[in-house]
């Protein structure tokens, strides 16, 4: 099974084809800094931002500065050595590529958007010197400490310990942290300011909606094989789980929106939240616990071949060309 203890190598008879095909997909999906052209942004920044904006991007870049970092070392940490499939740890190897492609992005955002050298440090210490991405990545440091010792999963409990690990990045840092940083990025888009921000946040907003529907199948592998690890009590933990996540997140609302945003009110980001985390819950096959609706139609306006549903269809709108074809149902 997924989860048992070990390091299987056998790539033939592939036991888990749609972990490979995720594989192949997200090389489809390659991008590259280089193509982001922030020369409008600078403008936007010195001309055309309010000041209660800018300290919007300013919070923003900060929880930008590591926020991929720490999803990197929970990967490493945590993850690889557990899922016990080479086409699944070969997905998460494409994975770890590309949050490293995230934190050049964030780097090259901050070097642009902050040029002062002591501003770009302390944005670079937020979780340290900021209390609302503080909370964040404390809230991250929890769940990474929650299975660091955990070298082998032999029990039932661990396999529970894994999954709520799994399914906090997974929902509730990549899915709910890093969409409501996105919400903030089309918001400002759709006041025409930031293109070059918004252009390089749609490729990471696919990449980390792909993160998610590659952890969603994990867990419903896990729940096809083993049904009895999904109890009440796992799934009271995951409700709680992203109680405290939304939590968290509205405290850093707060912080962003304490200056007064035009058009954007605390009261929306929350229902927001609200809205992503029964997103979330449905994703996992749980009954949602909010009951709220997206309050921002610039998220429904954006562009849809960039922010289609990846839980529905393939990505197509950034493909790089893969040739050759693969059977699954060969032997050695």
């Amino acid at each position: 099974m997924l989860l048992d203890p070990g390091l299987n190598l056998t790539l033939r008879p592939m036991a888990y084809p749609s972990f490979y095909d995720m594989y192949r997909d997200a090389i489809k999906n390659t991008w590259t800094v280089e193509e982001v052209d922030f020369s409008l942004d600078t403008a936007d920044l010195a001309q055309k931002l309010l000041p209660s904006e800018r300290h919007l991007i300013h919070r923003l870049v900060a929880f930008f500065a590591t926020g991929d970092s720490i999803v990197s070392n929970n990967l490493v940490l945590n993850l690889y050595k557990h899922v016990n499939a080479p086409e699944a740890r070969m997905y998460l190897s494409r994975q770890l590529y590309e949050e490293a492609l995230h934190v050049q992005f964030y780097l090259t955002l901050l070097d642009t958007y902050i040029p002062d050298l002591a501003e770009r440090e302390k944005a670079f210490a937020a979780i340290h010197n900021i209390p609302s991405i503080k909370a964040k990545a404390d809230f991250c440091f929890r769940w990474i400490d929650s299975i660091q010792d955990l070298d082998r999963i032999e029990t039932a409990e661990h396999r529970k310990q894994f999954l709520l690990n799994l399914i906090c990045f997974a929902c509730c840092i990549e899915g709910l942290f890093f969409f409501a940083a996105f919400a903030y990025v089309y918001f400002l888009r759709s006041k025409g300011l930031l293109s070059g921000l918004a252009t390089g946040t749609n490729w990471v907003f696919r990449d980390e909606s792909m993160h998610m529907r590659f952890a969603l199948e994990v867990v419903e592998t896990v729940r096809r094989e083993e049904p009895g690890l999904f109890d009440a009590d796992l799934l009271g933990r995951i409700q709680q789980m992203l109680r405290e996540a939304v939590e968290c997140e509205t405290v850093f609302a707060q912080d962003l929106l304490g200056q007064g945003v035009p058009g954007l009110s605390l009261k929306d980001m929350r229902t927001y939240l609200e809205f992503v985390a029964d997103q979330r819950l449905q994703n996992l096959g749980m009954a949602p616990m909010y009951g709220s609706s997206n309050p921002f139609a610039f998220m429904e306006l954006q562009d849809v071949q960039e922010l289609a549903n990846f839980f529905e269809r393939r990505v197509s709108a950034y493909q790089v060309g893969v040739t050759g074809e693969v059977a699954f149902d060969e032997d050695f």
